[in-house]
């Protein structure tokens, strides 16, 4: 094994000379090294596009999806989907931390991972169970966590799955906090989701009552949620993968394009759809990892857009913290990942 990194390398197999993420395959042997820091994992939170794409590959056939998840692991030393290239993150118990680590951990703190599992050493003794509407896949197992990595302590005020749920997406909302100003038109592709209904929040409080936050749902069943919640003020039923029927819509509501657009749905060919509707002088923010950003740069040279286009990086200072104050802030938004993701993990 080569040199302890605090990156990870001395994990990756091959090709060498990469990091983890882009490793093909790294070596999920369950030994915590000096500057690592060894997990009992119980949940892992599937990234929202690996997940849609490994239901589907799978007919919702979940002893299927247990056989592809175990596989993937197998091949790659962690749970990266070959075709989106995504992971997710997990939810487990400190079992070791490594001798050259100071860090305020003991053995037994629940916490929940905020680095990708496409990065992450995992190991998986068994798959107990998979929630198709959670995307979470209860596991006997373990996980390391480099040096680099970071992670949340599970707070006492909150439940341990809908924190978990949570922080998946936790980059979303607290950079949504920086790209939204007073008054801004706000459009959101995929407002129903997770991610959708958090960063609606955040948006709305800093667009304000002048600003006009405009979500768009696949399913009329998500409708009566944004509703109730009330911080969408228009809502567009329609398929974000037609560009010109959800740019028609738009304009018919907002008479015109918005300042900024959030793309958070989990299925490809969106990116026209989010940049149609956006100012040539606004902001196209891309959290969704179904992403092509080839098709987003080349489809906006070909309409002649100058929006600036953003990567939604899933670290964001402070971001656990920002993303868990708006669960303890709005009692809506904290009902409603309740009800979607309160099934606590023993």
């Amino acid at each position: 094994m080569s040199k302890l990194n605090k990156f990870g390398t001395h994990r990756v197999i091959y090709p060498l000379g990469t990091l983890p993420q882009t490793a093909e395959k790294i070596d999920n042997q369950m030994v915590c090294y000096d500057n690592e820091i060894l997990c009992d994992v119980d949940t892992l939170n599937i990234d929202s596009a690996s997940f849609t794409q490994i239901r589907k590959a799978c007919d919702d056939d979940k002893e299927k999806m247990a056989d592809m998840i175990l596989d993937i692991v197998e091949q790659k030393g962690k749970m990266q989907n070959p075709v989106t290239g995504s992971g997710g993150m997990f939810l487990g118990r400190i079992h070791e931390v490594g001798s050259s680590l100071k860090r305020d951990l003991k053995k037994g703190d629940k916490i929940a991972s905020l680095v990708s599992l496409s990065l992450t050493p995992l190991f998986i003794e068994e798959i107990k169970g998979i929630d198709l509407d959670k995307d979470q896949v209860d596991i006997k197992g373990q996980a390391i966590i480099f040096e680099s990595g970071i992670y949340a302590k599970i707070p006492n005020d909150l439940p341990s799955n809908i924190v978990l749920s949570a922080l998946d997406v936790a980059g979303a909302p607290a950079q949504i906090d920086q790209l939204v100003k007073k008054d801004d038109d706000v459009l959101i592709l995929g407002a129903g989701g997770k991610s959708g209904v958090l960063c609606a929040y955040q948006a709305k409080k800093k667009a304000g009552d002048k600003g006009r936050i405009i979500g768009v749902i696949h399913h009329e069943k998500d409708r009566h949620t944004l509703e109730e919640l009330g911080f969408v003020d228009e809502i567009i039923l329609g398929d974000a993968t037609n560009p010109m029927e959800i740019y028609d819509k738009v304009m018919d509501v907002n008479g015109g394009p918005v300042d900024v657009t959030i793309n958070v749905v989990n299925v490809q060919n969106t990116e026209m759809t989010s940049i149609l509707p956006t100012k040539s002088t606004g902001i196209v923010y891309f959290f969704s990892m179904a992403t092509s950003f080839t098709k987003a740069a080349l489809g906006a040279e070909g309409i002649g857009s100058e929006a600036k286009m953003i990567i939604g990086n899933g670290y964001t200072k402070n971001h656990a913290e920002f993303t868990l104050n708006i669960l303890r802030e709005s009692k809506p938004l904290f009902e409603l990942f309740k009800a979607r993701y309160g099934r606590e993990t023993e």
